[in-house]
């Protein structure tokens, strides 16, 4: 077994825009967001405002956290490696935000506590730190690289680790996940619908569902990449 393993933290977030409507935005916001807008790819043509319902969800300047999926590996019973997972959510960013660095400053692991996540370094990791300080929260020790050496900062990025060193493409998660025979974690929504399923339909558990199926296939992912056998 991989002592290692029980160290680690999987991950995923969900997104959605700050507001659910481009009109909703404070008026100071809304220059700001239109000279962002200027510089997107746009291939579908939309106005300032649908684009807002498109992408604002991806930038934390613009968007917000509404669910923390996170799950870890485990010896069961009959010691079998074994996973479990939840997904968190809250009344509001700030409390969800909360309810994560709580976990992370108080998991058993302490400074050894590692997080993984499928393009993490680039996006969840990021997004959530920057999120935590717009929400005046302080890092927990796991997020926070200031004064870190690179080899002291314990993110692990499963879509880097299948990289190799190669870094002209992005490989998606459930591109991997057909290729090693995982089980899919997508169903009747994928990461572009969430912003709309969250701010018009008003299902916010359909994607924490969603969300938690995707961390069990990035655990399954790393486990692959690292080639252990479950």
């Amino acid at each position: 077994m991989h002592p290692q393993l029980f160290n680690i933290l999987f991950l995923d977030i969900e997104t959605a825009a700050a507001y659910q409507n481009y009109s909703d935005m404070p008026e100071r916001l809304k220059p700001l967001w239109d000279r962002k807008a200027g510089y997107l790819p746009n291939d579908k043509e939309l106005n300032i405002e649908e684009l807002y319902e498109d992408k604002a969800a991806i930038y934390a300047e613009f968007g917000q956290v509404i669910c923390i999926g996170i799950g870890a590996y485990y010896l069961d019973q009959n010691k079998q490696l074994a996973f479990k997972s939840k997904t968190l959510s809250g009344n509001t960013e700030k409390d969800l935000l909360e309810q994560f660095a709580s976990i992370l400053d108080q998991h058993k692991a302490k400074e050894s506590l590692k997080l993984c996540a499928h393009n993490g370094k680039e996006f969840d990791f990021p997004y959530l730190s920057r999120r935590m300080l717009i929400n005046g929260l302080k890092l927990p020790y796991t997020l926070d690289l200031s004064g870190k050496k690179p080899w002291e900062v314990n993110h692990i990025d499963t879509m880097e680790l299948w990289k190799f060193g190669d870094y002209k493409n992005f490989t998606s998660l459930d591109l991997l996940a057909a290729v090693f025979n995982i089980p899919t974690s997508k169903s009747d929504i994928t990461g572009a619908d969430v912003s709309r399923v969250y701010h018009k339909d008003k299902d916010l558990k359909r994607i924490m569902d969603y969300c938690e199926r995707d961390v069990k296939v990035v655990a399954g992912l790393y486990l692959k990449l690292k080639g252990i056998n479950q």
